[in-house]
């Protein structure tokens, strides 16, 4: 089956999905975007590089459990599909959205495909025939910047939104079945303490039922502990960091891989100690890839420029009847007190009702 690993910086500069044989990878720096797939299987001496064109800029892309497709996401709200095996396939069109799409995912038997988009809608779809729905999980009030279909539940589907929340499906029937309100968790002394937020990263651990979420510009990773039984999420800790956190993983027999802003120490690898997750001292794996990283540094060093993922996604809403009504008030106090003048020059009579309304004023 297709696991995510690898990087999604801010939603915009880096994507990268990768699955137990193929990555692929999407740069955004400009609305025409080209998707690249890599075969990294063992047998393979050298990598193969897959190319492919969408028409809008790509936001989300993952494989299909079995491999043979990758879906990619726009942000013109259109999934298309490109074939592994024929690198030089145009792109085909499966599904679309009226408005922007965040993410993507896939069930783990291919089953379905769910899209998130900016109107805060998520949609399960058939992958057979995408046009057919089969449900709709609503709940979110902003848009929907994260799902991941939960490996060892795959009827379990985890949500983040621009709303602050961390909410928990049975996606085949839209149903919510818990909410988590990040605000609630966080302290008043906290610098931001009362920033909206988006998550811009779930990662999850099937060995310990662990959620992480990242949310994006904030340097803090909230974990969470997934109870499948009872159908609910139970907070357990937040991560501070010194460094803006770009992403996340989880390694089996490793930990938690934490990807952050300092060239001097770019990784942190964590792991759960008496039930508290701390970060580790320094080891062998840890030194091989943050030197890797450092040395590929000017790759990633353009990212910490830039704004906010997110940021920019937030609907403005505007309030103009509370200034319409005190506009007409206004009007109505002055005609009261200066009625206007009838036909022959002299202030027109009040009516009764008109002249108790002016006494009482």
């Amino acid at each position: 089956m297709a696991s995510c690993a690898g990087l999604a910086l801010c939603g915009r500069a880096l994507v990268v999905r990768g699955g137990s044989r193929f990555l692929a990878t999407s740069t955004a720096g400009s609305d025409d975007d080209v998707p690249f797939m890599y075969d990294c299987s063992p047998a393979e001496k050298k990598s193969q590089e897959n190319k492919g064109t969408v028409v809008r800029r790509c936001t989300a892309l993952t494989f299909t459990a079995s491999e043979e497709k990758l879906l990619v996401a726009d942000k013109s709200g259109d999934v298309y599909s490109f074939s592994v095996s024929d690198p030089q396939g145009c792109g085909k069109l499966e599904l679309g959205h009226l408005s922007m799409l965040l993410d993507v995912a896939v069930s783990p038997d291919d089953r379905y495909v769910l899209t998130a988009d900016r109107d805060e809608k998520i949609r399960v779809s058939w992958a057979a025939a995408p046009h057919s729905i089969e449900s709709f999980c609503l709940g979110h009030a902003e848009f929907v910047s994260r799902i991941l279909v939960v490996p060892d539940h795959p009827e379990l589907l985890l949500s983040s939104s621009g709303d602050c929340t961390l909410r928990l499906w049975e996606y085949q029937s839209g149903r919510e079945l818990h909410c988590c309100h990040l605000t609630s968790l966080r302290e008043p002394a906290e610098p931001w303490g009362d920033k909206r937020s988006a998550a811009s990263r779930i990662a999850y651990w099937g060995q310990e039922s662990c959620v992480a979420l990242l949310c994006d510009c904030i340097p803090v990773v909230y974990i969470f502990q997934l109870d499948a039984r009872r159908q609910q999420l139970a907070y357990r800790q937040q991560l501070a960091f010194q460094h803006r956190v770009w992403d996340v993983a989880f390694e089996e027999g490793q930990g938690l891989w934490v990807l952050q802003d300092c060239r001097e120490a770019p990784l942190v690898l964590c792991r759960p100690v008496d039930g508290q997750w701390q970060a580790v001292p320094e080891n062998t794996a840890l030194k091989k890839v943050s030197a890797h990283l450092q040395g590929n540094w000017a790759m990633l060093e353009g990212v910490s420029g830039m704004d906010a993922g997110f940021s920019g996604l937030y609907k403005a809403t505007f309030d103009n009847v509370t200034a319409y009504l005190r506009k007409k008030e206004e009007r109505l106090q002055k005609r009261r007190q200066n009625p206007p003048p009838g036909p022959n020059g002299q202030a027109k009579k009040m009516k009764p009702e008109e002249a108790s309304l002016r006494c009482s004023s």
